[in-house]
């Protein structure tokens, strides 16, 4: 029986459903064996609002899938984005042995979580998605890559922590489980699209993965390979829809197919309507710009911006962010085989899902092995490079 891969992405306009299956070679992309969409209901901002609302819509979209496919599912991968999601940094250090020990998973394992603990005053309501590690060092040094197997006294670690509200993440797993499907994992909905988008040449260089969603627009950061900061804004592609709306003092449902480009014969002057678009864009694009200065980081990502998500594909979305930013600007396209049509910008999240499970099922088959094995699947949430291509 072939093995699948499920990827749930929970969105405040749809919920977005796709199966895949492994490559057929060492060098090819996931093959998509089908998707489904179902209209979000209980969803808000991002994040669950009404666990059962959102059961049904999920429910929905997974069963389509699932027929589409001839597969039968019970498991997936989740993403949870929604403006409860923030950044957390923090440091930790751990002693050895005083006659210098050699660093093992299990001493990984204690500083990070030590990181994790260091924080607790500032985690307040909120469960920690993702720790980040974004420099070792061992007895004060630098360590390029990971410290497994170096020898020190002291392992120290600074750390980039991806939390959300409890009561958001309880609510998106219980959807979830609401619709029969177990949760096998949950990732911050940026990092998800980032391993369906991005390069390792592009992560490695400095590059800002940018999602316009329709209530909240989203982004992460990556520099030398690593996820440096995740920042969500409370802003998205409905907002312009509503500056159609009162500038022409037009329905919703027909200011959206304005934006989307989909009305013929329209009264209104193409100029006037682009006007109203690019204005909301840059305000958009201008909380990005703020959010990279204070990384000291704006015009300094050789990478650029990569879009995905529904409001990337307003067509002056790429050269507001190029403008705006000074930095190059696209859209980001998944790569991927596929039975279906190929996938937009929009599917990123959901297929990056599939990609975690898996990268999780190679490094599973890869370390049979009791203790080890346990140990890198536990790490594989935590170490998040270690799953990125």
């Amino acid at each position: 029986m072939q093995k699948t891969f499920t990827g749930i992405d929970i969105g405040t306009d749809y919920v977005k459903v796709v199966i895949a299956a492994p490559p057929q070679g060492p060098e090819a992309p996931l093959q998509v064996l089908a998707t489904a969409t179902s209209p979000s209901k209980g969803v808000r901002k991002g994040y669950v609002a009404d666990p059962r609302d959102a059961t049904q819509a999920i429910q929905d979209a997974v069963t389509r899938a699932a027929q589409a496919a001839r597969v039968t599912v019970s498991s997936a991968r989740v993403s949870v984005g929604g403006v409860s999601l923030e950044e957390v940094s923090s440091s930790a250090e751990i002693t050895l042995t005083a006659s210098g020990g050699l660093v093992g998973h299990h001493d990984i394992e204690r500083v990070l979580a030590e990181s994790e603990k260091r924080a607790a005053s500032r985690l307040t309501n909120r469960v920690v998605v993702h720790t980040i590690p974004l420099e070792f060092r061992i007895d004060g040094n630098p360590i390029l890559g990971r410290p497994l197997g170096l020898q020190g006294t002291k392992l120290s670690v600074d750390t980039l922590l991806i939390t959300m509200l409890a009561q958001h993440h309880d609510d998106c797993i219980q959807a979830v489980e609401g619709a029969g499907i177990e949760v096998e994992g949950v990732m911050a909905s940026p990092l998800a699209a980032s391993l369906a988008i991005l390069t390792k040449a592009q992560k490695t260089a400095g590059v800002c993965l940018a999602n316009i969603g329709a209530e909240t627009l989203s982004l992460v950061v990556f520099d030398n390979d690593r996820p440096v900061s995740l920042k969500v804004f409370p802003v998205g592609s409905a907002d312009i829809t509503h500056a159609i709306a009162l500038a022409f003092q037009l329905p919703l449902p027909e200011a959206e197919q304005l934006k989307r480009g989909a009305v013929t014969g329209s009264t209104i002057p193409p100029t006037k309507l682009n006007t109203v678009i690019v204005h909301q864009l840059k305000t958009m694009f201008g909380l990005i710009h703020a959010h990279l200065k204070t990384l000291k980081r704006d015009r300094l990502l050789p990478a650029g911006i990569v879009l995905t998500g529904g409001g990337a594909s307003l067509g002056a979305a790429v050269d507001v962010a190029r403008s705006t930013l000074k930095l190059p600007a696209q859209i980001g396209l998944p790569a991927m085989s596929a039975r279906v049509s190929p996938l937009d910008a929009a599917w990123a999240s959901a297929l990056g899902l599939c990609r975690w499970g898996y990268a999780e099922a190679r490094m599973s088959t890869q370390r049979p092995l009791g203790d080890l094995s346990r140990a890198m699947m536990d790490g594989i949430r935590s170490l998040f490079r270690s799953f990125l291509p």
